[in-house]
């Protein structure tokens, strides 16, 4: 009677292991199931994020498709920005703010239309911009959707900076 308990007590505890070996694992720090693919998207926006906080205009042109197109998330066409549109916001507006934080929290990453990789995610960003007596801090917490399409072995970012 032992023995046959300790067999049935081993085949639990054996069912028990293989189901938790199944359990999905994530990327750590991120809600992002860790897959090579989901890992090299990270890693391409945690490029992007560091680049925006040294204020890189360089490295983030160069992360940016030359079809980068902006809507700005409404259907008012006077805030939307192509690559050149980009490209002067980042040599002017972007240039004044004197200090950059932006946390990244990636929530998930899905396939889009066209084979795009769309990367959701929370941000947390504080940055400091000269103010009429003494420099402005501003903080923001928000959801935002990076949409990157395939370049080789990396990606370029065609809507969401």
């Amino acid at each position: 009677m032992v023995g046959g308990l300790c067999r049935r007590g081993g085949w639990l505890v054996a069912l028990a292991l293989g189901a938790s070996g199944c359990a999905t694992r994530y990327i750590p720090n991120t809600d992002v199931e860790d897959t090579d693919e989901n890992r090299q998207v990270v890693q391409f926006c945690e490029r992007y994020r560091r680049a925006l906080e040294q204020k890189d205009t360089a490295a983030l042109m160069a992360m940016a498709s030359p079809r980068y197109y902006e809507d700005g998330g409404n259907v008012d066409p006077t805030d939307d920005m192509d690559y050149e549109g980009l490209r002067d916001w980042l040599d002017t507006r972007f240039q004044e703010t004197k200090a950059i934080r932006y946390e990244i929290r990636y929530r998930r990453i899905d396939r889009g239309e066209n084979n795009k990789v769309l990367v959701l995610f929370t941000y947390s960003a504080s940055w400091r911009i000269p103010g009429l007596k003494q420099d402005d801090w501003k903080h923001k917490v928000s959801d935002n959707r990076l949409e990157l399409e395939a370049d080789g072995d990396s990606y370029k970012i065609v809507a969401g900076m």
